[in-house]
């Protein structure tokens, strides 16, 4: 009967171990599920498997910063913060979304791959560049941080085959440079989002064909290679929605010049909106790019 109990209680063991490690490992595998960048590869293949990659969902109180010259300042007017609040109101959340003018003045009045570049990566760090605050100081306070280009940025030259991520000179070799420079600082900040614009497009007057052309292949390679599934970075495609599919601003969405005009922002104001929503709430990979 000793030996009975016995050859009973140490099933009884190792049963409940079984039961312990099972336990444990189901548990991380939870864990790992509900995590960011699932196998955060730095590539530029812009190929992951989306699949197989889960997403972030930030939670409680979320704080986004919109950053903007002329073009976005459009845009933000065509109800950018308007489409925050009645989301928020309709649905329970706490997303505050900020409007800053960046670079300013003080830096100079411009906002290319190379003046992200120049700031947050030349001269990264916890103090301001020429007044400009570097990524380690609004990671700090943003959780979610938009960038974009005003619509010189399609003022594309030849390119001149001394590729230089230091030149301020726009040709489709430096920007690329930047971009991955841009991309890898970013990455640094595993805890915070990032939206990345494509565009804005230059009407037909104002540009020529071959700065069209490059504009338009740039942009493709933001999304196409650049863009990478399952991590902290997502795009909003901008540029398509002013061209539509052609190399020009559409002549019916201009103010006259480059800029959109007031219909055109009222009408894709909302879809930053939605895209943003998408970003913070784990759906930027999956949701539409458009955020139509």
């Amino acid at each position: 009967m000793k030996n009975k109990l016995k050859i009973l209680l140490g099933l009884v063991i190792v049963i409940a171990l079984v039961l312990v490690l099972t336990g444990c490992t189901s548990g991380n595998s939870k864990k790992e599920s509900t995590t960011n960048k699932a196998s955060g590869s730095s590539s530029s293949s812009g190929n992951g498997d989306s699949s197989t990659l889960s997403e972030t969902i930030l939670t409680g109180g979320v704080n986004v910063l919109y950053l903007h010259h002329s073009t976005g300042e459009n845009i933000w007017n065509g109800g950018v913060s308007s489409y925050v609040e009645n989301y928020n109101s309709e649905n329970n959340k706490n997303y505050q979304i900020t409007e800053l003018a960046f670079p300013s003045e003080e830096y100079g009045w411009e906002n290319y791959p190379y003046d992200y570049w120049n700031i947050w990566v030349n001269n990264a760090g916890s103090s301001n560049y020429q007044g400009q605050p570097t990524l380690e100081n609004l990671t700090a306070d943003y959780d979610v941080i938009s960038w974009k280009h005003c619509f010189p940025v399609g003022t594309i030259e030849e390119d001149d085959n001394n590729p230089d991520a230091s030149s301020s000179t726009k040709t489709l070799a430096n920007y690329k440079l930047q971009y991955n420079a841009l991309k890898d600082k970013m990455h640094e900040f595993s805890d915070n989002k990032f939206i990345v614009w494509t565009g804005a497009a230059l009407i037909q007057s104002e540009t020529n064909n071959d700065q069209a052309q490059r504009t338009r292949q740039f942009f493709e390679w933001v999304k196409d290679s650049w863009d990478e599934s399952g991590d902290n970075i997502y795009v909003w495609d901008f540029y398509e929605l002013e061209t539509e599919g052609g190399n020009y601003l559409k002549s019916s969405y201009a103010a006259g010049d480059s800029h959109p005009n007031e219909s055109f922002s009222s009408k894709v104001g909302p879809y930053f909106g939605k895209r943003l929503v998408d970003v913070i709430e784990g759906k930027g990979d999956s949701g539409s790019i458009t955020g139509k």
